[in-house]
Order: structure tokens, then sequence, then C-alpha cells
């Protein structure tokens, strides 16, 4: 996931305590700022088939304070084991998903920013289902691993550890952060996605679910 817009950054020791704890479920959620500037996470259960985002009351996600969005803004709806926003002509002054105006419904993909009068929201997705943690690798020992292999572990979850929204650091990162070469972190990489058992996922998920599971398993201390 990409890093948060700044407004959303965690800025305390508790808002990032929140972030890690909503990640830890595996159920989406969304993250924003209430017009006092509060951190609010909503959690998308699975059995909620739909949530309304407007400025009224009745709206799952009451934005009362931003006067910019409409009583009923736009509406979050559960397709099968994802999510899509629509505005559907709902708004006055429109919705967008990461920046760029909203056309009927769009599935939401982990990190994308709703953006409704002056409110941001994250959609924060979770893993796909089909790569979602099992409780028996959650609470499985971690492997061993060589102190090298350990330092590359730890620059890599590094980023994830102090904000669940970071993008995981690319191997020139931690090659610099390390002063090694980026092909010693190459060669360090591949053994730990056999290790951690994510060498056979989608090469877009590799580097956060390895991350995940090293801070699930306490291979890195949070």
């Amino acid at each position: 996931m990409t890093g948060l817009p700044r407004e959303l950054r965690a800025v305390t020791t508790a808002e990032v305590a929140e972030r890690l704890a909503a990640g830890r479920c595996d159920v989406a959620f969304l993250l924003y700022r209430d017009g006092e500037a509060r951190q609010r996470i909503v959690e998308l259960a699975a059995e909620l088939r739909s949530l309304c985002i407007g400025r009224g009351p009745a709206c799952e996600i009451a934005l009362s304070w931003d006067a910019e969005v409409s009583r009923v803004h736009a509406m979050l709806e559960r397709t099968g084991d994802h999510w899509t926003v629509a505005d559907d002509g709902l708004s006055r002054n429109g919705s967008f998903v990461n920046g760029r105006r909203l056309r009927g419904r769009q599935r939401l993909a982990d990190g994308d920013t709703i953006g409704v009068g002056r409110t941001l929201l994250v959609f924060a997705g979770g893993p796909e289902p089909a790569l979602r943690i099992t409780e028996t690798a959650r609470d499985s020992a971690p492997p061993e691993l060589s102190p090298a292999q350990q330092r590359v572990l730890t620059a890599l979850c590094r980023a994830l550890a102090a904000d669940p929204f970071s993008g995981a650091p690319s191997n020139r990162e931690i090659a610099e952060e390390l002063y090694v070469s980026v092909e010693t972190v190459k060669s360090h990489m591949r053994v730990l996605f056999e290790r951690f058992g994510v060498e056979a996922m989608p090469q877009n998920r590799k580097r956060t679910e390895l991350a995940r599971r090293a801070l699930e398993r306490g291979a890195v201390a949070r």
C-alpha cells in the first residue's frame, strides 16, 4: 500500500495501535478523521452488505461537520468478496477515487482514497481472500534466519510496523539503509519469501504479505 496523505498519517502511538489492531482482523475497514481531527475506523464486517456515506444522521458514515457533503452522498456495497463505491448522481459536488471523479461504480483496492466534500477516507482492503493468513500460520513460530536475513526482514517491516498504510521499502531502499548491494538484498528476499511461504503469491503482494506474516509470527518486533 502506498503512503497515506499527510492529513491521515498517524500522529500518536494510540492511533498506530488502533490501525495495527484493525489490520490484524483481516477485515476491510475505512479510515478517516472527523470534524475535530480525531481518527475514525469503520470496520466493514462480513455481515455488512452496504453503507451510506453522507451528511445526514441516518447514514452509516455520517460526516455531519462537512457542509460540502450531501445528505446522501455515496454508497459502499459489497460484491462477493470485494467492496465497490458508487455515487450515481447522489451528491451535488461529486465523489472522487484517488483524486479522479467517480463515474458510476468502481471496485475498491487496498489503499484507495475516497474524497467526498472536504473529507478524505482511505479504504484498507486487507489481503485478498486467497491470501489471508490462517490461524495456524499466524500462531506458528518464526523460521530460523541468519543475522543478515534478519536485518533485511527488519528493514522491510519497519514502515509497516510504524504505520500499516506505509508501503514496503524497495530493495534499493533496503540496500541503502543497510549499506549492502541490491543483489545481496534480492538474494535474502528470495530466501525470506520461501521461509514464510509467500513465494507462490502474486509479485505485487509478496513483500507486503511477507512483512505482515513476519510481524504476526513475531519474527520482527512491532
